[in-house]
């Protein structure tokens, strides 16, 4: 089994700072990193938890597509195409501020130019990834529609909307929930789709509007919820641990989970490991910080 990622990887520029600065204002960071981000988190988690990987999004010529690249290579991460000639790949403004909390500026290149022609044929075992990211790009949007459509019907398809789930274009967002198996977000964007803020009853609106899909919304240290058809809503606990950088959680549960799929786990099983990768990701700097499989294992064994 693989992983097929249609996401985006883009370039994480991390500034750890006190406080977020007013408008207009100014702060002084305490540290800066530059470092591969978005699709490439799902993916590093999911790879070191011996999941194969293929990334099948667009990349740029230029210092950011260059270091995408190369942080792939480490990671044990293929990809498909060949570099974009005339664009860099994109990049994000990271803030980390002193509760670990994280808020993003992005600026998208050469992973926002995907284009019809270029999209694979899965195999008939593999794990697609999508995200929402990918849904707020013409050119992507474009060519993953028609794609998605005719995907054939086991194929399973794992859908991550993003914090701007709000600026999804509807049409968009129901051709992805009328197809995906999965859909995981965190609680503030279940709630922005469903206009509920409590976490089970937005878990239980998004599997109800979803169709086919099971539904993760994570709550932070409180672990996550799954809704699946004809099961109601079950409570995953979290797991307690000192967070130093938020940043990436979500994208290591989203590769830890996939992981656990592949390896034919039950969904509460992959979503408890989900939340272990996650806890464990969180005690250290970055955003690409997911656990091993044998780092995973060792945890849950010491609980």
């Amino acid at each position: 089994m693989r992983l097929l990622h249609l996401g985006n990887v883009v370039i994480d520029l991390v500034l750890t700072v006190g406080d977020l600065p007013v408008r207009g204002g100014d702060v002084i960071a305490s540290s800066t990193t530059a470092t591969p981000g978005g699709g490439f988190n799902v993916m590093a988690a999911a790879v070191r938890l011996g999941l194969p990987t293929l990334y099948a999004g667009a990349h740029g010529t230029g210092p950011f597509g260059t270091q995408a690249r190369n942080a792939m290579q480490t990671a044990g991460i293929n990809w498909l195409h060949p570099a974009r000639e005339d664009v860099d790949t994109g990049f994000v403004v990271t803030l980390v501020d002193s509760t670990g909390e994280r808020t993003f500026v992005t600026c998208p290149g050469a992973e926002a130019t995907l284009t019809g022609d270029e999209l694979p044929e899965p195999a008939d075992d593999d794990l697609v990834y999508l995200s929402g990211y990918s849904l707020l790009h013409d050119s992507n949007r474009a060519a993953l529609l028609p794609w998605l459509a005719k995907l054939a019907d086991h194929v399973q398809v794992f859908f991550d909307p993003g914090p701007l789930v709000a600026e999804i274009p509807d049409h968009a967002l129901q051709a992805v929930l009328a197809r995906a198996d999965w859909w995981s977000s965190n609680a503030a964007e279940a709630t922005s789709l469903t206009g509920l803020s409590d976490p089970a009853e937005a878990a239980h609106a998004v599997r109800r509007r979803a169709g086919r899909a099971g539904v993760l919304v994570r709550t932070g240290a409180g672990g996550c919820l799954v809704a699946v058809r004809g099961q109601g809503v079950t409570q995953v606990d979290g797991f307690a641990v000192p967070a130093v950088d938020l940043n990436g959680a979500g994208d290591a549960h989203s590769g830890a989970f996939l992981a656990g799929i592949a390896e034919g786990k039950e969904p509460v099983e992959a979503a408890r490991r989900a939340n272990a990768a996650a806890a464990l990701a969180v005690t250290r700097r970055g955003p690409a910080t997911a656990p091993t499989r044998d780092e995973l294992e060792a945890y849950l064994r010491g609980l």
